[in-house]
């Protein structure tokens, strides 16, 4: 294990010499030869049919199963971010699987897999020449045309100032756009759920869950859904949606420890109704390569602009391939007024009346919460790991919100927070010294975490 013992406790703190280090450690060790299958299955939920598509990485063997404290072999369950699919994943899971011979699960978001070609590969661009956009497949064969959305352009101040002019899809009422995009959260829950009992049998494993940037605040329910998740082993993740809505509404005043201020009229706070699908675009990828290069280059950065936006439209042009729309933003920033229209459309279309409709509308406000009462599994035990250079994963949104936060929890679970020395937001990107972006020092803490017994109750 050279100079990380697994013995050792993980640090607050990586500098880059030891993050390469430990991806030379795990580079080190020998391939595990695995292989890789997609499993598409369909689930019924609110009185619509979802296809749901999974991907399993894991070894060809069973004498090389990694496996945990308590003999169980060890999963992953990993959930991509805001622009991706199970595609997205793939450096991750095969570090997993091929080096450490961990079973994935690499499950892609309710409506963002190409079901039409066995690539998976999404065609053209997410924008096209007849002002059309790219909207989500839910089921096989079912189609969003055009005449289901209205194209609109938000060019308000506090977008912009983040993502430039956004670009939106906003479903008509009465359309089944419309009723999908009320209804896909439960169906995202119970994908979830289903795609665990499939591959991950309790009495055999012991499953781990991660959640990429928007991914996180859906990895964050995940523990108390399923009852062998053992915990969160998360890098470059969102907390779970009311600690991001905090995080992301704050007052700039801090008393102490613990006390929150929020602004109620707050101009930072989100408002994206529960039926506008957000189309990205290459602003979606200038916006995370700005500050990291002014993390990495400093101020200089800017006297290269040119150079900077024709990296972010090469880019461009291979990570369109990818679904790149996004509809998460009412759960990942706890939205409680979109929450609660969501509810409402899916109780009218089910003409839902009395306790069934308030019932309804419980559900879609708890889908920001971790599940509380004396029947709710405590919240399992949380290993964050953040790079050097992430834009929305400083190491003041952890000490100064996520981990306060929660401590409140009752009872408060066991939560590490660590920072790498080296890479971005987008950690599985090749950089300099690290071909595989941060997946390799992911996988030696992980690893060093799950034998330490950091996810043992």
């Amino acid at each position: 294990m050279g100079m990380f013992a697994a013995k050792d406790a993980i640090k607050d703190f990586y500098p880059r010499e030891e993050v390469l280090d430990m991806d030379r450690q795990i580079g080190a060790l020998p391939d595990i030869p695995f292989q890789e299958h997609e499993d598409i299955f369909r689930i019924e939920c609110l009185g619509l049919e979802w296809d749901i598509g999974v991907f399993i990485t894991q070894g060809r063997d069973e004498k090389h199963a990694m496996r945990g404290p308590d003999g169980r072999k060890t999963g992953f369950f990993l959930l991509h971010g805001g622009d991706g699919d199970f595609k997205s994943l793939s450096v991750l899971a095969r570090q997993l699987a091929g080096k450490l011979g961990a079973k994935v699960l690499s499950m892609t978001f309710p409506g963002r897999l190409y079901l039409p070609d066995a690539s998976r590969d999404w065609p053209g661009d997410t924008i096209l020449a007849d002002g059309t956009v790219r909207t989500p497949i839910w089921r096989e064969g079912e189609i969003i045309g055009p005449d289901q959305y209205d194209v609109v352009q938000d060019s308000s101040t506090m977008n912009r100032l983040r993502y430039g002019t956004r670009t939106l899809a906003r479903a008509k009422p009465g359309t089944i756009f419309w009723h999908r995009m009320a209804a896909w959260p439960l169906a995202f829950e119970k994908a979830m759920v289903v795609a665990c009992e499939r591959h991950f049998p309790p009495s055999e494993f012991a499953i781990h869950a991660h959640g990429h940037s928007t991914g996180g605040a859906f990895s964050a329910k995940l523990p108390q859904l399923v009852e062998n998740v053992v915990g969160q082993t998360e890098l470059e993740t969102a907390p779970i949606g009311y600690i991001n809505e905090v995080k992301h509404d704050w007052s700039g005043a801090l008393g102490k420890i613990g006390t929150y201020e929020r602004v109620t009229t707050s101009p930072h706070r989100r408002n994206d109704a529960f039926n506008e699908l957000y189309i990205r675009t290459w602003r979606d990828l200038a916006r995370y390569a700005g500050p990291e290069a002014l993390g990495q280059e400093g101020p200089n950065a800017l006297m290269r602009l040119p150079w900077l936006m024709e990296e972010v439209l090469s880019a461009w042009e291979e990570d369109r391939i990818r679904p790149n729309f996004k509809a998460e933003y009412p759960i990942t920033h706890n939205i409680v007024a979109s929450l609660q229209a969501a509810a409402e459309a899916v109780s009218d279309r089910l003409q839902l009346k009395g306790d069934a409709r308030k019932k309804m509308i419980q559900k879609f406000l708890a889908f920001g919460h971790y599940e509380s009462g004396v029947d709710a599994r405590p919240v399992q035990p949380i290993l964050f790991i953040n790079s050097a250079n992430s834009r929305d994963n400083s190491p003041e949104a952890f000490s100064g919100t996520i981990l306060p936060m929660l401590a409140e929890l009752v009872p408060a679970p066991r939560v590490k927070a660590t920072q790498l020395g080296a890479g971005t937001h987008i950690y599985y990107k090749s950089m300099q010294d690290l071909p595989f972006g941060l997946t390799r020092a992911a996988a030696f803490l992980w690893r060093q975490a799950i034998e330490d017994g950091f996810f043992s109750s």
